[in-house]
């Protein structure tokens, strides 16, 4: 299942704070800030789907993720390899290289972190 836009801004601000109350999340949000019940339907939709869920403390929801920030990045940039490269990573990575203007000292890193994987999967 996918999220919103506005449901993945509420999914950012609850992993950066791992637990919160609706007031927590809403005083995350820029100015103008949206109502109490706009964001309470978007984590109704939320629960919903099975990403967030909370505990109680009387009246108050505590809420907290069920999905981890790097399992949805991950779904999202396989789907993104699937659906846009023909399920090329090969294609995806000289697309990324290619087209976000990245500094030689970025694309150095890249090489290390490509050339780790390869070490690591060797073994």
């Amino acid at each position: 299942m996918q999220l919103s836009k506005t449901e993945e801004q509420v999914m950012q601000y609850l992993w950066k704070l791992e637990k919160a109350f609706m007031k927590d999340i809403l005083a995350e949000f820029p100015e103008p800030k949206p109502a109490n019940t706009t964001v309470a339907t978007l984590l109704k939709r939320m629960y919903d789907k099975g990403f967030v869920n909370y505990k109680l403390h009387g009246k108050s929801r505590e809420y907290f993720p069920l999905v981890k920030k790097s399992d949805y990045f991950s779904k999202h940039v396989n789907g993104l390899i699937k659906n846009f490269f023909n399920n090329s990573a090969s294609q995806f990575a000289s697309f990324f290289t290619s087209e976000t203007n990245l500094s030689v000292s970025e694309l150095e890193n890249l090489k290390k972190l490509i050339d780790n994987q390869i070490k690591e999967q060797k073994k």
